[in-house]
């Protein structure tokens, strides 16, 4: 790491890098504005108030999808559709990243214990990108693929996964120290 490198720039190129590697290489997925989202999106939920960006009307995080499903349907035009583009990024990161983390929403005591992650995730995708906004960022068209392809990205996060959790396999490679 050079010295001028902050941690931010650090994770940027190793998901930058391990992203490109996974759709391009493994998957044949040559779309970058995708790939750049998925790794943004790793950047981003590094942060945990990232992930519980989501405020309900009391202030307190919305933590799971059923809360932020609520909150979207109080809100209208661009707010509508961030809370939409979270849902979507909360629901691929967790189901991508962290599948084994789901478990815990079939208890009882989760309002998400019967929730599917995926179709959730595919729908509100859909909803956000149907909603023009200015400036547009993300573009609705890219939005919309990851309704159409949320599976595929699924995936392609458990390869990121496994890819950084297999770190020093290989010749010339050093083994990442993430603390997120």
């Amino acid at each position: 790491m050079d010295s001028n490198d902050t941690i931010g720039d650090v994770l940027r190129r190793f998901f930058a890098g391990t992203s490109e590697y996974v759709f391009h290489s493994r998957l044949g997925v040559a779309d970058t504005e995708l790939v750049d989202y998925v790794s943004d999106l790793l950047v981003r939920f590094a942060k945990a108030d990232a992930v519980n960006r989501i405020r309900q009307l009391n202030g307190r995080p919305a933590t799971e999808v059923v809360t932020m499903m609520a909150e979207a349907q109080q809100r209208v035009g661009q707010a509508k559709r961030e809370v939409h583009r979270h849902i979507g990024d909360f629901t691929l990161f967790w189901s991508g990243m962290y599948p084994e983390a789901l478990r815990e929403n079939n208890s009882s005591d989760r309002k998400d214990q019967f929730l599917s992650y995926c179709r959730f995730g595919k729908r509100a995708y859909g909803i956000a990108s149907e909603i023009e906004s200015d400036p547009v960022d993300p573009p609705c068209a890219l939005l919309k693929r990851l309704s159409e392809q949320f599976e595929m990205c699924t995936y392609a996060l458990r390869e990121i996964r496994r890819e950084w959790e297999s770190g020093d396999e290989g010749p010339g490679r050093d083994k990442p120290i993430l603390i997120l």
